[in-house]
Formats: structure tokens, sequence, C-alpha cells
């Protein structure tokens, strides 16, 4: 199968396309939901267009745990039908769809109590590995071992002595997730879907009461002005997959809603490395719910939060409270504390849960729904990351029902995802490729684990342009090489340094500044691909330092409502 590109021309050529004639579906946000619905539609023979605001993985699908997991805290609710559903996913995703960018990882449930709760949270993470066996894709994960504190500690020396007797370790997995959408996205389009970021949903058009297609503003041709290089798709069926916008996007079609959604605000910690000295993940009780610290590279993710957000959408914003909430709980295991100084970076992110009778998020429903509310219409909504390839499939079942042939069944269990071919052979001859290339070995490792076989790809940048020096780390993010700068403009569809700093890489959450040391020279790599002159080049930059800075200033702030102020001190970036 050819491999798609996401360059400039391409993202043009796309939008032609899908002004050009009439869709089978046409998918409206590009989250992890949104892609995943497009890949479904277009593996099933449909003509699909996905469209995204923004940029791919902008909103929740780039600011999760970055966990696939059957959630085991589910379990605890009795909740067995969406675990089962979960850890067949993952299983899938480790073993045959995505092994370049799902990981294995371990953690340690440290028991506080002797007798019973051994038993008791034994017995449910027993049930989790025999569940996960019997749905035929769980044989790639060790199962759970019983350890003594004495074992415990020695795998997890950060632990506090009178902060366990004992523990469980178990598996589950973990991925970036927004580059595990990206590869999504470039999956689609290889199967011939039109994939276009940076073009906002405007309106519906409508033929008495049905829905046959949106209204659309291209915002990297027309600016901030509707008015201009404004135009319409017209589609069979248009699919809602916005995510915590469910409610505004159904609000253009001037129908009430057959549900609704509620977003709940998740935030993250990250801290380097040797702040926490432990060979494996930890994953605590808090009075509301569960607290997860999460390997994460060269350092560790520590969170998550869950509380209702009804504020800025776009840019939800951690508090100081948030910060002092993780800090304080993860503090209560640790024998040496994190401190503020710890903290490299903060993300915070918005959970679209349906909206129910219970006033705490954390107890609102985790599953999807699909609903018609007019002909020519599907929302889909609710559910988790893991589950992502149900939601789609059953999103594209609801589409296939308004269109008038007959349609393929989802295959999308068969797809691997782009980098998936040939990735294991690539990893066992990664030493050979870093011989043959001039890099070190570590450097092709990283490479496979977020390309996988598209390694060969980022490689060809480097010979192909010697003047540019793209074997190089990127000054002040010695994690990642100036070719990862370009390749994510060539052909992960990055349209600015935010994309490229925050969600192509995550040097934004992974350096103590931020990522504004390395922000000229990815500004200034991005502009031979995207034809920046010198006063683009310096709007990016002045953009992405402003957002750092309110970013920074909201979490000095005390509440949601003061951080919320701060964020919104920095615009988001248009070209000039």
């Amino acid at each position: 199968m050819k491999t798609a590109v996401l360059g400039p021309a391409e993202r043009t050529e796309a939008l032609a396309r899908m002004a050009d004639r009439e869709l089978d579906v046409l998918v409206v946000g590009g989250g992890v939901v949104g892609a995943g619905t497009a890949l479904d539609a277009a593996t099933r023979g449909l003509s699909t267009g996905l469209l995204e605001a923004r940029d791919w993985a902008v909103g929740t699908s780039s600011r999760s745990s970055k966990l696939i997991h059957g959630g085991l805290r589910y379990l605890e609710m009795l909740d067995f039908g969406l675990v089962r559903e979960a850890l067949k996913e993952r299983g899938l995703l480790l073993g045959r769809l995505a092994p370049h960018l799902v990981k294995p990882v371990p953690f340690l449930y440290p028991l506080q109590h002797r007798g019973w709760e051994r038993f008791y949270a034994g017995s449910g993470v027993a049930l989790y590995d025999a569940m996960s066996i019997s749905s035929g894709h769980g044989r790639g994960l060790p199962v759970h071992r019983h350890l003594s504190r004495t074992k415990a500690l020695r795998v997890a020396p950060a632990l506090r002595k009178d902060a366990l007797v004992g523990a469980l370790q178990y598996y589950d997995a973990q991925m970036d997730d927004a580059r595990f959408v990206a590869n999504l996205v470039r999956t689609a389009a290889a199967y011939g879907a039109s994939c276009a970021n940076r073009a906002r949903v405007t309106g519906v058009l409508r033929e008495g009461e049905r829905v046959v297609g949106v209204k659309v503003h291209d915002l990297e041709e027309g600016g901030a002005d509707d008015r201009f290089r404004s135009f319409e798709i017209r589609a069979k069926q248009v699919v809602n997959a916005t995510g915590v916008w469910t409610d505004d996007t159904q609000g253009m079609i001037a129908e009430r809603g057959q549900f609704h959604v509620k977003a709940s605000k998740g935030i993250h910690l990250v801290v380097p490395k040797d702040r926490i000295h432990s060979s494996t993940g930890l994953i605590l009780r808090t009075e509301k719910s569960v607290l997860f610290v999460i390997p994460w590279g060269r350092h560790w993710i520590v969170g998550t939060t869950d509380t209702a957000w009804d504020l800025d959408k776009a840019h939800p914003a951690a508090s100081s409270a948030d910060i002092d909430y993780l800090l304080e709980h993860v503090n209560s295991v640790l024998a040496v504390p994190l401190t503020r100084d710890d903290v490299e970076g903060v993300y915070a992110g918005l959970r679209p849960l349906l909206a129910g009778e219970s006033e705490a998020t954390s107890k609102l429903s985790r599953e999807h729904t699909v609903a018609h509310p007019v002909p020519g219409l599907v929302v889909v909504a609710g559910g988790k990351y893991t589950t992502y390839r149900v939601m789609a499939k059953d999103a594209v079942d609801a589409a296939v029902h308004g269109l008038d042939v007959r349609v393929a069944d989802c295959c999308t269990e068969e797809v691997p995802l782009a980098g998936a071919e040939g990735y294991h052979a690539l990893w066992n001859a990664r030493a050979r490729i870093a011989s043959r290339v001039g890099l070190h070995v570590a450097r092709v490792e990283h490479l496979l684990n977020r390309y996988g076989s598209l390694t060969e790809e980022v490689l060809e940048l480097i010979e192909e342009n010697p003047e540019l020096e793209l074997g190089k780390p990127l000054t002040g993010a010695d994690d990642y090489l100036r070719a990862e700068v370009v390749y994510a403009c060539t052909h992960e569809g990055a349209r600015h340094l935010e994309d490229v700093l925050t969600r192509r890489t995550r040097i934004s959450i992974e350096t103590f500044d931020r990522g504004t040391r390395s922000a000229r020279e990815c500004a200034e790599l991005m502009a031979g691909v995207l034809g920046w002159d010198g006063k683009q080049v310096e709007l990016e930059v002045e953009h992405y330092e402003k957002r750092v800075e309110a970013e920074r200033e909201s979490q000095l702030q005390p509440d949601d409502q003061t951080a919320d102020a701060a964020r919104l001190g920095a615009p988001d970036t248009v070209p000039l």
C-alpha cells in the first residue's frame, strides 16, 4: 500500500476534491474518533472526507493520560462489557494494528491493608487478566503478580516504606496519543480519504429536514475573516465527531440533541525520570478516582484530575489548585516529595462524557452513543480513547443506513496503521540501520518507536538534504532530530509552530523552558517547507512564546475562572 503524504500541496488537493463532488461520508472532527471514522468509511469503499478546524488531535486526543487500557477501575463499577471491549482493542493495537506506537507498561498498585485488600484487589486484577486472555488478543502481556513489601520497594524504591504493606503489579499499554492520531489520519488518506486540517465548519447545508453537507472556511487561505476562502462540501451523510464540541456543532442544525456531552477536565504533570526512582509505573487510589504515575521516555507523567469544566473548550487551563492536588496525592507515597520546581510540563484536556443524572463527572458514562438527530447527520459522542475503533465502526454503521447502496462490513480490525507493516523486522535490524545512516542506535530506536517502518522516510530526508543538517538534534530538545520538524510539515500535516512543538513532538511538555529555546530553530526549518517569509517566522515564534507565557500564568492562578482568563491572554496563530 502506498504511504499517504499530508503536506501543503496534498491538503489543497484534498479540499478541492471534497468541494468538487458529493461525498458518501463527510466526518467533522480530527480527533481519534473522527480519524478512526474516516478510516473505517474509506476502507469500506466509501468516498470519504475528514475536516478538522485546527490541528489533528488538537483537543482531547492529544491531552490524555496516553494509556491504552481496559479500565481496571470500571470493574469495580461492574461495567464488565466496557472493560471486555477495551481489553480486546488493547490487544489488537499491541499485536496487529499499531505495535510501533502502542507499548506494554507495568503498573504497581501499593496495598495499604493486610489480608482483605490483597484478596479484593488481587481478585479484580486476576479477572482483568482473565478477560484479556479470553478476548483472544491478550497473550502479549505478562499476567499480574503479587509482591511483598520488600519486593515492591525493590522495583519502586521511590515509595515510602510506610506507604504500603505489599503490592500488585499488572500490565497495560501506552502510546503517544497525538502521534497515534496523525498516523490514523495518514492511514485513512492512504485508503482514499480526503483529509484537511485548519478547515473550520461554519454551518450546515439542508434540503428540507435533511442535512446534505457543510459550509467550510479555509483558515490557511482565508485567515480569520469568514468572507474569504469559504466554500461548501456536499455529502450524503455527515458524521459529527467533535467530542466536547458536540453540543455546539449540533446547535448548527437548530435541533435539540438526543443527548448532551459534559466536559470533564483532567490535568497532568510531567517530571524528569530521575525525580522518581522506579522501574515501574504506579497506580494510586484517591478519594475521587485513581492517580497514575506513568513512565514516559526520560520523564514521568503524573495524572489525572476529574473535575467539571464549563469554560473555554479550546484552551482548558490548569490552575494552581489542580497542580497542588496532584502533587499532594503523589507525595503521599513518595519518600522524596516532588515540588513545583520538579515540574517540566503541565497539560490539561477535556473528556467528552455523556451527561447523566450524576453531578460528579467521575461517575458519568465513559461509554459512547451514536444517534441520527436528523436525516443525513450522524452524531457519535462519549467513549474512551482505547475504544475509538468500535466507536468509529458504530458511527459508520449508522451512516450506512442512510445510503442507498450496499456497503461492505467494517474491516478495520484487520487494517494496520501506517508504519506498522515491517516494524518488527526493522526493529531487529536497528543496529545495522544505525551503522548505515551514521546515527547512534538509540536514535534509530527513538525513530522506530515514533514512526515504525515510516522511519525510512525520515532517514531519506536526512540523506537528501545534507545542507540542512537534519541528522542533528534540535537545540534545547536533544531527544528530537531536526529532520522530525521537516517531516512533520512534509508528511504529517503540521501547519504551525505550535503543531510541531506540542503534538508532532512533545517538546512543549518535556522541557523546563516548554520549548521556547527550540522555537526559532523549528520555525526556520518549517519555513522552507511551508513557504513562510521572515514576518511569518517572527509571528509563529512570538505566538508560541505568548502561549507559553499565558499557560505559565494560568498555572499560578487559584481557580478555574482566573486560570481560564489568564490562558486566553494568548491569541491563536493565523497566517499573515
